[in-house]
């Protein structure tokens, strides 16, 4: 079989590429496709022909409504291809069939929420405390944004950056990631096809040194969004040293979901379950630490194992299966280390903690579940991303505030109890970004989404988020028709 072949896509047109690397499927281990290696001076390219855009040609004159009818176009675009983008997105990085098709799905309501803020985006009139000026702020794009998503979740997590951006203006040259961008790569050609004019918006993928380093280091880059891990962050923020560009980060998580006696407890495993095993836990907002109140622990705990041996794990294109592989063979044997040490140092295994029978040929991993019993375990402490649940008791309500705390992250969290003062006070006292209470991942373009602490700075989404990729620009007019007079005459 002849493997797929993927472009850049620069200045309105797709791209041979110079350097190539294949594409594994996680399912199978298996190389699939090849993909384009961008290097430094295709990243140049790219970033010169959003810089062009933005100060000449169709993009720079045209009007709000026009740019907000671009959006809606794509919106609808996205959701019309959605079967096609998430079977590409299944093949290239092993996330379920129907979770990636509910999810792109949704994806092209971003995109429609953005266009239609597009031209509801206003200025001020500035009531000046000087009677012969008339004071306007107007907002204006920032510039070129170089937006870096990682491949979970690529599509909305490009969609959180894109929507906003262009809504307000800007160019963008979106990266995605080395591993898995087929998706990306191909919605390239939705963006072509609804008409965005060369060089808005550009697309391609690469690797850290020559891609990504170039990019959000580069001097016409004027903002850089990304989502990906706090190492990387360190990379990106150390580079725009030498742009000074505006930087939002959206990053990893430890996050804490607080089960309460009083919770129905069958909603609440069933929340947890999908907290933290669907997408095979590659989520930044997994809720990777269970915090259950002593009296129900064990029969709590003997549901979630009911319920993690019950999964289907498989072929990820197969719409019965629940549970796909990982995205690489490299995070698998990260969750084996981590695992292997967590219980070493006295955690005890409830569930899984092995490679599943039958998926020897891919990256899959079993649903485990770890009664940790102190909070100094690696598995609590570190992120995963992937199937493994931590687990820890408390027996008060300040106790389960000070564990939920008890992290460097804080993007989100989990709060399930019947008491309603319960719960206001444990939205109120967790530090993280978001917090759910009697559900969990939630999400809609409507509100903001963002973290505390080492899971990021700055937030995505909302009706905020456009004013992010704007800057003020104040204009001041005399209205007097007096002439100015001579500052060094005395009077």
């Amino acid at each position: 079989m002849t493997a797929a072949v993927f472009r850049n896509y620069i200045d309105g047109r797709f791209a041979e590429a110079a350097a190539t690397f294949d594409s594994v499927d996680p399912s199978t281990g298996a190389a699939w496709a090849t993909m384009p290696a961008a290097t430094a001076a295709d990243v140049d390219r790219a970033v010169e022909a959003a810089h062009r855009a933005l100060r000449t040609g169709p993009w720079a004159s045209m009007t709000a409504t026009a740019r907000g009818k671009l959006l809606v176009r794509l919106g609808d675009l996205v959701v019309a291809n959605a079967d096609r983008l998430a079977e590409l997105e299944t093949r290239d990085t092993g996330k379920i069939i129907r979770e990636t098709r509910a999810q792109i799905a949704y994806v092209g309501d971003y995109y429609r929420y953005y266009g239609g803020l597009a031209d509801k985006h206003e200025g001020a009139y500035v009531p000046i405390d000087k009677a012969d000026m008339e004071v306007t702020v107007r907002p204006e794009p920032i510039g070129v944004v170089a937006a870096v998503v990682p491949w979970n979740s690529q599509l909305f997590l490009s969609a959180v950056k894109l929507g906003p951006a262009l809504a307000a203006g800007c160019t963008v040259v979106l990266k995605a990631s080395e591993d898995g961008p087929a998706p990306l790569l191909a919605f390239a050609e939705l963006v072509h096809d609804a008409g965005f004019p060369a060089g808005s918006v550009n697309i391609l993928t690469g690797f850290g040194q020559d891609c990504g380093r170039r990019l959000t280091g580069h001097p016409l880059v004027a903002r850089v969004a990304f989502t990906g891990g706090p190492s990387t962050a360190r990379e990106i923020v150390r580079n725009t040293a030498e742009n000074l560009a505006y930087t939002t980060l959206e990053l990893g998580g430890k996050s804490p979901v607080v089960v309460f006696a009083d919770a129905d407890l069958d909603s609440a495993a069933n929340a947890v379950v999908a907290g933290i095993f669907a997408a095979s836990g590659q989520s930044c907002v997994a809720g990777s630490r269970l915090l259950v109140e002593r009296s129900v622990k064990e029969a709590f705990l003997d549901s979630l194992k009911r319920k993690a041996e019950t999964i289907t794990i498989g072929d990820p294109q197969d719409p019965a299966t629940e549970m796909g592989p990982l995205a690489t063979v490299r995070q698998r044997e990260r969750i084996e280390a981590i695992v292997a040490e967590s219980l070493a140092k006295g955690g005890k295994l409830v569930t899984g903690g092995k490679r599943p029978d039958g998926g020897a040929s891919g990256f899959y991993y079993a649903p485990t579940i770890i009664d940790a019993g102190s909070p100094d375990l690696p598995c609590v402490r570190e992120e995963l991303f992937g199937p493994v649940l931590s687990v820890l008791p408390f027996d008060t309500e300040a106790e389960a505030l000070t564990l939920a705390n008890d992290t460097p992250f804080g993007l989100a969290s989990g709060v399930f109890t019947t008491n309603l003062g319960k719960a206001h006070r444990m939205a109120r006292g967790i530090h993280a970004g978001v917090v759910w209470i009697n559900t969990y991942r939630a999400v809609s373009p409507l509100v903001p989404f963002g973290g505390y602490g080492l899971s990021g700075l700055g937030r995505e989404g909302g009706l905020d988020a456009i004013r992010d990729y704007t800057r003020s620009k104040s204009v001041w007019i005399r209205t007097s028709d007096e002439p100015i007079p001579d500052p060094f005459v005395m009077r």
